[in-house]
């Protein structure tokens, strides 16, 4: 039993390093992309381009510094809860707050070498994000799905 749970985990582990690498992949592109402007992906509706986010979660401006110490206690605090979740058991729940994680430390990553983080999904009409935002919804959107049908049972 414990061997499964700890395949599971490593699946799902490996699977939010691959998305933090491609996520790193793609913001290095988008720095070298700079010089000759946007990739149209999907016409007008989405495009790859460079966008700077000096601001944090939907744009909530904070004096220099304290974002990256928002960011870092955060980030403490889900460690710390992922720990309790893996040792519970809780693959799902671990799995995806990992992803979580991951998310959230490849921007801040960004935060800490650039002072901003890099964006580069140009969403027409919504916002600019990139993958570890969306690692970061996606893992969010499932942690509650997850605690939603508990409450259920």
């Amino acid at each position: 039993m414990h061997f499964q749970y700890f395949k599971k985990m490593a699946v799902i582990l490996l699977i939010a390093i691959f998305f933090v690498a491609l996520d790193r992949f793609l913001k290095s592109l988008a720095i070298a992309r700079i010089l000759t402007g946007p990739i149209k992906i999907w016409g007008d509706i989405l495009k790859f381009n460079l966008t700077t986010n000096y601001n944090i979660a939907f744009s909530l401006p904070l004096p220099p510094g304290a974002a990256e110490l928002i960011i870092i206690a955060i980030v403490s605090g889900l460690i710390y809860y992922f720990i309790k979740l893996y040792l519970q058991k809780a693959v799902y729940s671990a799995g995806w707050l990992a992803i979580i994680i991951f998310g959230a430390t490849s921007n801040l990553v960004d935060r800490l070498n650039y002072g901003y983080v890099i964006d580069y999904f140009d969403l027409k009409y919504f916002t600019v994000f990139n993958l570890a935002d969306a690692m970061i919804v996606v893992g969010s959107l499932l942690l509650l799905i997850i605690f939603y049908k508990k409450q259920a049972d």
